[in-house]
């Protein structure tokens, strides 16, 4: 696995450190940066000093029902910036609606997850998830080279 950076979008300060600790477990996680809203998520990404461009997370842990913006509206903002579209996108959310689940994969979600209320699964899902995103799953590396116009 290799090292990687998490961008965990959580309103709730109890989901956050039991995500937070369950990622500790996982030894490709160098570091975790966290927002509380929609909002900043989208000015860390893309703000003034936003890190999308040159130093992306390998992966996005993002709540569905967050404060300012939620996390669909936040996903259709990642995919709207050619910085945010390669960027992985797990959804967590405690939501069974169909529309949410609907909303989220055509807003451009890689994957959906149901948090689960025990904390032992709740663990277990969040370091699965980990090492799939950032083991597992191929990512195409950006490409710097231009083809020299004649």
């Amino acid at each position: 696995m290799r090292p990687a950076k998490i961008l965990l979008v959580e309103d709730s300060p109890y989901d956050e450190a039991l995500a937070l600790k369950a990622l500790r477990g996982v030894a490709a996680v160098e570091r975790v940066d966290t927002r509380r809203d929609g909002a900043e998520a989208i000015d860390y990404l893309f703000g003034e000093h936003g890190c999308a461009q040159n130093d992306p997370p390998s992966l996005v842990l993002l709540d569905l029902k967050l404060p300012k913006l939620n996390g669909i509206e936040v996903v259709r903002r990642m995919r709207s910036e050619p910085a945010g579209q390669r960027i992985p996108v797990v959804m967590m959310t405690s939501s069974i609606e169909q529309r949410d689940l609907q909303g989220a994969y055509e807003a451009g979600t890689n994957s959906y997850i149901r948090k689960p209320v025990d904390f032992t699964e709740f663990t277990e899902a969040v370091q699965l998830l980990a090492r799939y995103w950032l083991g597992l799953n191929q990512v195409p590396q950006p490409t710097t080279d231009r083809i020299p116009r004649r």
